[in-house]
């Protein structure tokens, strides 16, 4: 969940949402939350997957107008010179006042209540030991950080693995609901989706 920030669009300049329209746009994925979160907010560009790592550099190589930044990039942007058009979670919360859902673990409905239920717990303790083992847990993620100092590479941690993570709770179960409904109202997601939680 990204609570009041999210995906963030960048440019090589400033720009305003109208600037967004019809552009050339480095998008991580055509499946992802960033992407599906970015057509809501301008369904009219032009999407250019592109590996997330590759992002910022193409955008200022110029290969793209502007680009969906997730991961670090969204911390990182601005040392390379780039400017924010729009934070999506902070534009998705200004309008709904709910938190941007960026991501979930899913289970096959066909494995069954009961084994849904035990993976769910697991997967709850192991985000649990990790938040209660914080500087431990960062150790070993500072082996992937592609380049981040220890401090941003705690921001970012603390953006996406946090209580939100271990339980979404009534307004993020709400705030899932409402995003794939209005993927679906705008098109984006062809057919509806019915979203249920495993409770552990």
């Amino acid at each position: 969940m990204g609570d009041r920030y999210g995906p963030r669009l960048v440019g090589r300049s400033p720009a305003t949402r109208a600037d967004v329209r019809g552009k050339r746009i480095a998008i991580p994925g055509p499946l992802t939350s960033a992407y599906l979160a970015l057509r809501l907010y301008e369904p009219d560009f032009q999407p250019i997957p592109t590996p997330f790592d590759e992002i910022e550099d193409r955008v200022a190589e110029g290969e793209v107008d502007m680009g969906l930044l997730i991961h670090e990039g969204q911390l990182t942007f601005a040392e390379r010179g780039l400017h924010l058009v729009v934070d999506l979670g902070e534009w998705w919360f200004s309008g709904t006042g709910l938190p941007l859902p960026l991501g979930g673990n899913v289970v096959r409905k066909d494995l069954g209540a009961e084994l849904t239920s035990k993976i769910s717990k697991h997967l709850r303790a192991s985000i649990a030991y990790g938040l209660e083992h914080r500087t431990k847990a960062l150790d070993h993620a500072m082996q992937y950080a592609r380049g981040l100092d220890r401090a941003k590479a705690d921001t970012f941690v603390g953006m996406y693995v946090n209580d939100w993570t271990l339980d979404y709770g009534d307004r993020g179960r709400a705030a899932v609901k409402l995003f794939l409904e209005r993927g679906v109202e705008a098109g984006i997601i062809n057919r509806p989706v019915s979203v249920e939680f495993v409770e552990d």
